[in-house]
């Protein structure tokens, strides 16, 4: 305790200067956009536009289940008509492992390839992002960990994303992960993240017919991940009016699509809507960052491998209201774009008041698309770990409204801890009487069984 008091103190006292200078650095380094091309079929008009660039060979870098449904099919024959050779690489999984990473870099070399092409979500483009980082520069992904650590930039890099949710199509970052200890299965990886303003892809497809498919769990996942991409940049410490007016699109977007995507996935205008919301929510935090809620989140997925919007969704009611006091004046915005201030007097508490309105509405969004409340797969014996890597990576990275100690972290952890399992009864051995039993059991409701957490 005494320990982790001290780090407290070091970090509170040291970390913040050097982030306040990392924003003023942040606010004017300059951050590539990609051309980007919307709208049903724009995955084909991208191949036609790519083919144009007179590329020998490129990569397709994808998943099995994205091979598997076909959804590269019309980029694919696009870059076929114009004689452009292709090598499929599908074989990246969820997280993006440093080991499916390292045999990208092999293809892509042994093939001879110029240039790479992302069909997937976000761990196939994060994927895509450092295979190009590390074949550029001859140099095992695990040491491009970190901020700029290539000498030499990516081959170019072509996205079409698959869900509507990460961003990773216009950012500069990748998220990949280590193994935990090797023979413990219990012990979970790593995630790590490459940021370098050259793994920006020169182009994207935001394409509504790819995710028409998608089953409504991971519609609903996709989207309050993107929902959390733009209320943290909002609340950011390093947001700027620029940042922040992504950010508030992106959230008025989601908030008036993600429902009807959910309820039916092939709504075409909802997916396009979605998909363009998850892209500006993209531009808005690549700049202002995330916060809080990722520290955490990366923490769930590298340990229990929860799907990162998954947890993104689960961390995102609580980390809010923990911090709705530091960032009142941006919630209230975004409660305001979202037209949740009707009838909210003109008084000195209106901001704290429309804060806490947009964190329920928050919460009631992940209500209605059916995200859970707790996370199975989480166990108190390790809330102390996680708590501790979640306040290293916050402090270390993000630009937080309000810092979490060790104890808030934990108290916000144990905030999705599902119920403790009672014991079993023991079977009687001895049957009471019919009558009797009915009388005891008379007028005594019925309690419902809580449906179980979805593990991710």
């Amino acid at each position: 305790m005494f320990p982790e008091l001290i780090s407290d103190m070091a970090r509170s006292l040291g970390l913040p200067r050097l982030k306040r200078a990392a924003g003023v650095v942040t606010k004017r380094v300059p951050i590539p956009q990609p051309l980007l091309l919307v709208g049903a079929g724009a995955s084909a008009r991208l191949g036609q536009a790519i083919a144009a660039f007179g590329h020998r060979k490129l990569l397709l870098v994808t998943d099995a289940e994205v091979a598997r449904l076909g959804l590269a099919q019309a980029l694919c024959e696009a870059l076929a008509a114009a004689g452009v050779p292709l090598v499929v690489f599908d074989a990246v999984r969820a997280d993006a492992p440093v080991a499916d990473v390292e045999a990208g870099v092999t293809c892509y070399l042994g093939e001879g390839c110029d240039g790479i092409v992302a069909v997937g979500g976000g761990s196939v483009m994060d994927a895509a992002k450092v295979i190009g980082l590390a074949a550029a520069n001859g140099r095992p992904p695990a040491e491009l960990v970190g901020y700029f650590k290539g000498q030499h930039g990516p081959p170019p890099l072509y996205a079409v994303p698959t869900t509507a949710g990460t961003g990773s199509e216009v950012t500069v970052a990748a998220v990949i992960s280590e193994p935990g200890e090797p023979g413990n299965p219990g012990a979970g990886g790593r995630k790590r993240v490459v940021a370098d303003t050259r793994i920006v892809p020169e182009m994207a497809a935001l394409d509504p017919l790819l995710m028409v498919g998608l089953p409504p769990a991971v519609t609903a996942a996709t989207g309050i991940d993107a929902l959390t991409h733009a209320i943290e940049a909002s609340i950011s410490q390093w947001a700027t009016p620029h940042t922040s007016r992504l950010a508030r699109a992106a959230v008025v977007l989601i908030w008036r699509w993600l429902k009807p995507a959910f309820d039916d996935g092939r709504q075409l205008q909802a997916r396009e809507q979605m998909a363009l919301a998850s892209t500006w929510a993209g531009l808005a935090f690549t700049r202002a960052s995330v916060g809080n809620v990722h520290a955490i989140a990366h923490q769930l997925g590298g340990r229990y491998h929860t799907p990162h919007g998954l947890a993104n969704a689960l961390m995102l009611p609580a980390v809010l209201r923990f911090c709705q006091a530091e960032a009142a004046a941006p919630l209230a915005a975004l409660a305001r774009a979202v037209g949740l201030d009707d009838g909210v007097n003109d008084g000195h508490d209106t901001e704290a008041t429309l804060a806490l309105r947009f964190i329920d509405g928050v919460q009631a969004l992940c209500d209605a698309v059916a995200i859970p409340r707790t996370l199975a797969a989480l166990r108190e014996a390790d809330i102390p770990a996680l708590a501790r890597a979640a306040c290293w990576e916050a402090d270390t990275q993000y630009p937080v409204p309000r810092r979490m100690t060790q104890l808030a972290c934990e108290a916000l952890l144990r905030s999705v801890l599902p119920p403790a399992t009672p014991p079993a009864t023991p079977h009687a051995t001895k049957r009471p009487p019919a009558r009797k039993a009915a009388a005891k059991t008379a007028g005594t409701p019925a309690r419902r069984r809580a449906p179980a957490a979805d593990k991710g």
